[in-house]
C-alpha cells in the first residue's frame, strides 16, 4: 500500500525538533510512499525546504495542508489544540502523547476519532521502551548540565561547583530512579566528579547499577525515609522515575522541600507525566525555572528540544523502522503483527486503548480487539 505521510512544523514553545529528517523522508520515498512536509519544518535543525525536496518530499505552506493531504501524521511532541482540531477519524497519529497528565488532550483526541499511537508506550521484548529511550538518554544527560548551571549563584543557586575542587567537597546529587534517564544522569554527574547516589525500588536494578558504576556512585533503596534524607542533604535532586503510560508518583513532598538547603536545585525529568515532585508544574524553555521555599525547580516539559539536532536524529533512528512498518501495513496490520507496537496504541475510535492512561485520567478503558501476534 502507498501511505501519504505528513510532517507538520512543531509549534510547542521552543520545540525545534522535527518528526522526520530528510534521510528518513528518503527512506519512505524509496519504499514508494508520499511525504508532505510543512515549509520550514526542519529549520530548527538546519534542514531547509530544499533538503526535503531533494529527499523526495512535497513542501506545503501550512499545517492545514499537511493534515488535509496526509493519512499518517508523524510528529515529535503532543498535538496542540489547533492541531487536534485538524485531526480526523481517517488519520493515524504517531508521536509522543504523554496523556496521563493531560486529560484535555486525551478528550480532544477521542473526539477526533483518530488512531493515536504514542512513542512512549511502545514496548520491546526486553520490556524496555525503545522509542522513549533516546529522549530519556538526552533528558538524563541534560538534567545534570542544567542542574549544574542553576546551582551557580547568579542563577539563584547555592553557588556550588558540581565537582568541587581539591580541598572542597563536590556537590551531592540524588537521582530518583535508576532507569534510562537516571543512568544517563549518573554518567554525566560522575563525569563531573559529583557525589552521586541513585535511589530505586528495584533491588535487582540497584545491583546492576552498583556493578556498572563500581565505586563511582552509591545506591540506596528508595524508601520514603531514604528519599527524605536524600532531599535534605542533596544540592541537586533529579527526578527520573517512570511508570509507562501512567502519571508519575509524587516522591518529594512540600514538607520534604522545606528541609532542603536554600539555593538547591530540583530537575524534574518526569514532568511530561505530571512530575515526581509535589511542587512541580510544567515550564518552558522561555521561562524554565521557578522557586518554592528557596529551592529552584527546573521542569521544562520538552527538555530535549534544547538540543534539537542531536535529539531529532536520535529520535528518527528509533522511530523510522516503525514509521516504515506503519506506512507499509497500515495501523491495523502493523499492530496485529507486532504486539509491542500495539502497546503504543493510546486512542482509537473515540476510546482510550491503554489501561494505565485510562486509570490515570479516570476514563473508561476499551481494549483494542485486533489480533496481535504473540
Amino acid at each position: 500500500m502507498i501511505m501519504r505521510v505528513g510532517v507538520p512544523k512543531e509549534i510547542k514553545n521552543h520545540e525545534y525538533r522535527v518528526g522526520l529528517t530528510p534521510p528518513s523522508v528518503a527512506e519512505l520515498v524509496a519504499a514508494g510512499h508520499q511525504v508532505i512536509v510543512e515549509t520550514k519544518a526542519g529549520g530548527g535543525i538546519d534542514f531547509d525546504d530544499d533538503a526535503y525536496i531533494a529527499a523526495g518530499a512535497s513542501i506545503v505552506a501550512t499545517a492545514a495542508e499537511v493534515f488535509a493531504g496526509s493519512d499518517m501524521i508523524v510528529k515529535v511532541k503532543e498535538p496542540q489544540p489547533s492541531e487536534i482540531a485538524m485531526l480526523e477519524a481517517r488519520h493515524l497519529l504517531f508521536t509522543y502523547l504523554h496523556l496521563a497528565a493531560d486529560k484535555a488532550q486525551a478528550e480532544g483526541l477521542m473526539a477526533s476519532g483518530a488512531t493515536c499511537i504514542a512513542y512512549e508506550t511502545v514496548t520491546s521484548d526486553s520490556r524496555s521502551l525503545p522509542l522513549l529511550k533516546p529522549m530519556s538518554e538526552v533528558a538524563g544527560r541534560m538534567s545534570v548540565q542544567v542542574g549544574a548551571h542553576y546551582l551557580e549563584k547568579e542563577q539563584g543557586g547555592r553557588g556550588v561547583l558540581l565537582g568541587g575542587v581539591p580541598g572542597v567537597a563536590p556537590a551531592r546529587v540524588a537521582i530518583l530512579g535508576g532507569g534510562v534517564s537516571g543512568i544517563n544522569a549518573a554518567q554525566m554527574a560522575v563525569g563531573m566528579r559529583a557525589d552521586v547516589t541513585i535511589y530505586d525500588i528495584n533491588n535487582d536494578r540497584l545491583a546492576e547499577l552498583d556493578m556498572f558504576f563500581s565505586s563511582q556512585i552509591k545506591t540506596a533503596y528508595a524508601s520514603k525515609a531514604a528519599i527524605a534524607a536524600a532531599v535534605k542533604n542533596a544540592h541537586l535532586v533529579i527526578g527520573a522515575v517512570l511508570v509507562p503510560g501512567a502519571a508519575a508518583p509524587k516522591l518529594v513532598t512540600r514538607d520534604m522541600l522545606k528541609t532542603m538547603k536554600r539555593g538547591s536545585v530540583l530537575v524534574d525529568i518526569a514532568i511530561d507525566q505530571g512530575g515526581c515532585f509535589e511542587t512541580s508544574h510544567a515550564t518552558t524553555h522561555d521561562d524554565p525555572v521557578f522557586e518554592v521555599d528557596g529551592v529552584i525547580h527546573y521542569c521544562v516539559a520538552n527538555m530535549p528540544g534544547a538540543v534539537a539536532r542531536t535529539s531529532a536524529f536520535a529520535l528518527n533512528n528509533a522511530t523510522l523502522p516503525y514509521v516504515l512498518r506503519l506506512a507499509r501495513m497500515g495501523a491495523e496490520g502493523a499492530m496485529a503483527a507486532d504486539r509491542h507496537l500495539a502497546n503504543g496504541l493510546n486512542v482509537s475510535e473515540g476510546r482510550i486503548r491503554h489501561r494505565a492512561v485510562a486509570e490515570a485520567l479516570d476514563l473508561p478503558f476499551a481494549e483494542w480487539t485486533g489480533n496481535s501476534a504473540a
